[in-house]
């Protein structure tokens, strides 16, 4: 299974496809001609006809013009006209025949400000001063009407004067020169800000917007990238990075495919011992850990056998969507979080003993007498389900952040066997009055805790409070869904519907000292982040009812080691990009782009169904002959996993 290898970055200008455009519009002209021609002949005498020749009158005159209106001829329009472009449209997917055809040869764009929210609204009115509130569109020609937005997955191709875009097909805009370029690019930036953001797009709005810490955000050409070049440097310094030379293209190769047992995989916990586990709705399929990958071991776990009954549970009990891995992988937490009102939260969990095979606790969640829910748990820190004597673990709603013990307060272990349903110990945390929206987290290898919200923003939080965010990084204007963070906490990868966002937390204090900004506030030196999307042709392909989610390091627990991947799904891809790669401030995504840089380079799985999760197995598990650990890609019904090769065959 290798990368993408879509033909959406060649060039356009194709001699065959301009002369069928250009065949087409000329026999419909000739035809429409002889029709104009035949009916002047049966209304005009001919001067051969031995019949005096007269000349139209200027009622004669208005009959033809009338009847050649209703032709509607197809008559080029002037390349110079402003606005002016070669739209083109791609067919073929992703297949040996896929090409770029042109859709309109001399299309003429504009961008038009609708009070409606929709692509399918009249057209009468579209000079942009006659629309005063509402949103944002790109029209071209008679074929294209998109809101601007991410979700046009707009790509920008400088040296050849282009863009591409998704609306109901992949569509690219052919610019004649570079002044007319430019001149697109930045009113869609404009235009996007606008209606990410509701303000327009000046500099006033974006220091509201951004802060003024973060101006580098929005104008990323001005911002220090200075700690990205470091970290490139330091990563090369890394002992395993012969591993992964800077500019080879890595395949993937299948290992392992194991069918599912039981109804369905819905999560995936990775364990970093022997085993890993496959959660479905009906138990827990128990697999064995390999350098090549997972495969099973014919150990099932039913949730409803003797002991684990359902209708015993006093919290009810659900498909399990989150599986917590403890006390060095002998236990798992399974949370089975509830919808309502379009939120999802769950009010305690279960605990399963892997070595019985029985679920020995129910949980539930409570604060000063009162049940309270949470939406989201994870370890105390990257490595803590290695630790035997792990008792503690975080918790996330959308106004709090705590830590919970399974120990009781005055320091003895529950007893289980007597205890129906035993309350956890909120022993550390904050309940926040006003709506932080909160949406997931993830620890670092020191128990630092980083937040991604439903506004955008990405917080972070040290290991001594959680009621005051040491950096608070603003939002790009969509939802993170996901969020992950390296062991050393100096990078953060955001996942949101249509692109990934990574972020540096490196900053140097008054003293010249460099730290990471979960131990000070990072002052006004911050980095751009860079963001990670698919191409639109991939993009498309994927479906626009697909969006990203999971993405995720590969796997270190270990100081001095160096997260080498990452990885992402969309639908029925597990996305793949090289990490230094992605950082490397000259690499050739970056050149001629304009905004924050975005990068394109990547490799593709694609399965059969969509993708549960994908995610690399833990760093002790990479072998001499490949720079990584095997990635694991689960489906409903099977589980794959691949090893990366060092050797390229393309």
């Amino acid at each position: 299974m290798g990368g993408t290898h879509s033909r959406e970055d060649q060039e356009l200008d194709s001699d065959e496809s301009e002369r069928e455009e250009e065949s087409e519009t000329e026999q419909e002209s000739d035809d429409d001609y002889k029709d104009v021609k035949s009916e002047h002949d049966r209304s005009s005498p001919s001067p051969s006809s031995g019949t005096k020749f007269k000349t139209p009158t200027s009622s004669g005159l208005d009959d033809i013009d009338a009847k050649l209106k209703a032709l509607k001829l197809k008559y080029p329009a002037s390349s110079s006209q402003k606005n002016s472009v070669k739209l083109y449209l791609h067919v073929g997917g992703n297949t040996p025949t896929a090409k770029w055809i042109i859709s309109e040869k001399f299309a003429v764009y504009s961008f038009i400000k609708s009070n409606k929210n929709q692509e399918d609204e009249d057209d009468d009115e579209e000079e942009e001063d006659e629309y005063k509130t509402g949103v944002w569109f790109l029209k071209v020609g008679s074929k294209v009407k998109a809101r601007v937005g991410a979700e046009m997955q707009l790509k920008e191709f400088g040296v050849q004067k282009r863009v591409d875009f998704v609306s109901n097909g992949v569509w690219a805009l052919k610019f004649s020169n570079e002044e007319e370029y430019r001149s697109f690019v930045t009113k869609y930036s404009s235009c996007l800000f606008e209606n990410t953001y509701g303000f327009e797009s000046n500099d006033a709005n974006k220091v509201k917007v951004y802060g003024k810490d973060f101006m580098g955000w929005a104008k990323p050409d001005f911002a220090d990238d200075s700690m990205w070049e470091d970290a490139d440097e330091e990563f090369g310094k890394s002992p395993n990075a012969a591993l992964t030379p800077k500019r080879v293209h890595q395949d993937l190769m299948e290992e392992f495919e194991e069918a599912a047992h039981g109804s369905g995989i819905q999560s995936l916990a990775l364990g970093a011992l022997d085993n890993s586990f496959l959660v479905s709705d009906s138990g827990i399929q128990v697999v064995k850990n390999y350098t090549h990958g997972i495969q099973g071991k014919g150990v099932y776990v039913k949730f409803d056998n003797e002991g684990n009954s359902r209708a015993r549970s006093n919290l009810g009990f659900s498909t399990p969507k989150k599986a917590l891995l403890m006390k060095a992988e002998t236990n798992m937490l399974l949370m089975s979080p509830v919808t309502e009102g379009g939120k999802s939260h769950s009010k305690g969990l279960h605990q399963l003993d892997i070595e019985t095979g029985r679920i020995v606790s129910e949980w539930k969640f409570e604060k000063d007498g009162a049940d309270i829910s949470m939406r989201d748990i994870t370890n105390d820190s990257k490595g803590a389900q290695l630790d035997p004597s792990e008792s503690t673990f975080l918790g996330l709603d959308d106004n709090r952040l705590c830590r919970w013990d399974m120990r009781d307060r005055r320091g003895i272990v529950q007893d289980l066997t007597s205890a129906s349903t035993p309350v956890l110990n909120w022993t550390q945390g904050h309940q926040f009055s006003r709506g932080t929206n909160f949406q997931c987290f993830a620890t670092t290898g020191d128990g630092s805790i980083v937040v991604g919200s439903l506004d955008g923003k990405i917080r972070l939080y040290s290991t001594t409070s959680m009621r005051m965010a040491k950096t608070a990084f603003p939002g790009l204007g969509s939802p993170i869904t996901h969020v992950d963070v390296t062991f050393d906490g100096k990078w953060i990868l955001g996942t949101t519907d249509t692109y990934l966002i990574l972020i540096c937390t490196l900053y140097t204090d008054k003293d010249g000292k460099t730290k990471t900004g979960f131990a000070g506030r990072m002052g006004n030196k911050i980095s751009a982040p860079r963001l990670l999307k698919l191409n639109p042709l991939d993009s498309h392909r994927a479906g626009a009812n697909n969006k990203f989610h999971g993405g995720q390091f590969s796997w270190v627990t270990e100081n001095g080691k160096q997260e080498r991947h990452l990885v992402a799904t969309v639908g029925k891809f597990s996305v793949i990009w090289n990490f230094q790669q992605v950082k490397n401030s000259s690499h050739e995504c970056y050149q001629q782009q304009e905004g924050l840089k975005s990068c394109y380079c990547y490799k593709v799985v694609l399965k059969e169904e969509s993708i549960v999760e994908s995610r690399f197995m833990h760093d002790k598990f990479a072998i001499t002959d490949s720079p990584e650990a095997p990635l694991v890609v689960a489906t409903p019904m099977k589980v794959s996993s691949f090893s990366i090769s060092r050797s390229s065959r393309r």
